[in-house]
This record gives C-alpha cells, sequence and structure tokens, in this order.
C-alpha cells in the first residue's frame, strides 16, 4: 500500500506525530519566547501542529515543507480553523529538496522525527544549520537507545543498531557539529504508549469501516507486526527526545 496512506491512517488521531506529550509540548513552546514575525522553518511538518502553536502564542510567519498530501490535507484545515490569516506557507515537496530563498535565513528551524530526510542526524543537523540565523535555534526531535537493542528486535524492525545514538551522544553529536544544546524533552512510557497504541485504534476504526479496502490485509499485517515489536522490544529499548539547540 501507499505508504503515506499508511501514515494517515495510523496517525488519525493524533495530534501531533511523535511520542511527546501536548503539555510537555507545550512547555517547551512558552519558553520559546519568539519575536511576533520570527521566520520558522519546519521540515517534515506533519499536520502542522508545532507551526499552528507558535502563530497562537507569538504570530510568527512560518514555511510547513511535508512530503504527504494527506497530512498536508490536515495542516490546511488546521490553520483555516485556528489561524486562518497567518503568513504559513505550505509547500507539499521531500523536504530534502526544499531550498529557501536567496539570502534566507530563519529564526528557528526544525525537523521533528523525520531526520531520514537528511540521511540521519548529522545531515540533518547539518542541513538546518545552512538555513538557520546566527544565534537561532534548532529543534529536532530524534530516537535513542535506553540499552544495548537485542539481535532480535534488530531482525524484526530492520533497524540498524548505528542508526540511533544514546541520549548523551544525540548532545555530543549535535555540539560537535558546532551548537550548543540548551534544553531537552525526554518521552516516558505514558507518551509512548499513547503514540503506539493509539495506531492501533485507529487502524481497527479504518478497517471496521472500510471493509472494502484492498489494502486491509496488508494494513492489519503491518500494524500488528509493530504491535508485537513495540510490546516485546521496543517500548524498554528506544527512547525519543526534542533538542533545542542554539547555533
Amino acid at each position: 500500500m501507499d505508504i503515506w496512506k499508511y501514515y494517515d491512517i495510523t496517525h488519525k488521531k493524533h495530534i501531533v506525530l511523535n511520542p511527546m506529550s501536548i503539555d510537555k509540548l507545550d512547555g517547551l513552546f512558552s519558553l520559546l519566547n519568539l519575536k511576533p514575525g520570527s521566520q520558522v522553518l519546519d521540515i517534515a511538518c506533519g499536520k502542522g501542529e508545532f507551526l499552528i502553536r507558535l502563530v497562537e502564542l507569538f504570530n510568527i510567519y512560518g514555511n510547513g515543507v511535508d512530503i504527504s498530501p494527506y497530512f498536508l490535507k490536515d495542516f490546511k484545515e488546521k490553520k483555516n480553523e485556528r489561524v486562518a490569516n497567518s503568513d504559513i506557507k505550505l509547500l507539499e515537496m521531500d523536504g530534502a529538496k526544499y531550498r529557501p530563498k536567496t539570502n534566507e535565513l530563519f529564526d528557528l528551524t526544525m525537523c521533528i522525527g523525520a531526520s531520514f530526510t537528511y540521511n540521519g542526524f548529522i545531515g540533518t543537523i547539518n542541513a538546518l544549520k545552512k538555513m538557520t540565523k546566527p544565534s537561532g535555534m534548532i529543534i529536532l526531535g530524534e530516537p535513542y537507545w535506553l540499552k544495548e537493542p537485542d539481535e532480535e528486535y534488530l531482525k524484526m524492525s530492520e533497524i540498524k543498531k548505528e542508526e540511533y545514538s544514546s541520549h548523551y551522544g544525540n548532545i555530543d553529536i549535535g555540539e560537535k557539529e558546532g551548537l550548543k544544546c540548551i534544553y531537552t524533552l525526554v518521552s516516558n512510557h505514558d507518551d509512548w504508549d499513547h503514540y503506539e497504541t493509539l495506531q492501533w485504534w485507529s487502524v481497527y476504526d479504518y478497517i471496521t469501516i472500510y471493509q472494502d479496502d484492498p489494502d486491509n490485509s496488508e494494513l492489519l499485517n503491518k500494524i500488528n507486526k509493530a504491535k508485537t515489536e513495540y510490546l516485546l522490544y521496543g517500548r524498554d529499548t528506544v527512547g525519543w527526545a526534542i533538542y533545542v539547540f542554539r547555533y
């Protein structure tokens, strides 16, 4: 099945597309203290919740870039409902191909949980640095190993051990690339459980409502595999954090 259709179905009930609670995110946003008119870029913005909340708090300008037509449709609906007159631009494209206008730099750049866009964490840091003003902020969301991953988990998930670092390792990587980590948010089991299990609920709702969808068999196989991986291994093996860096 189409990968973006899959993510649309599995994340239909999600407000944000990562394992972090809204309360924690609101706490982070309140600390950013952006000036009205600040320029913000969100690569792989998903449904746009981050940008919309920043508009509501600080009246920023922003560009949201995402390859999923499903997520951008949701983004447009949210924008029209909550910040209809805001200056947010939505671009449907591969984030890796996005290029700002000549000499355009942003006060804040973000890539939350989509470092695959730039072939990994270091690639994402270096890509966003090129688009961020000196003394601006870069916010990244990234997994990390809580413990040594079980070989069976690596086989099931098809994750390579070297794809993730530790929590300290993620911060160290950023600082070695010339950034200063000034804040972190770390997900707990409640955050992860909400994120993962809400996907199960969304899928089971979907196949009940759309019983004739030919993708249902594959959809069910995928979500049951993800459920097993998470419950057997992932819940106690993979962490998640949002890192705020000063450039």
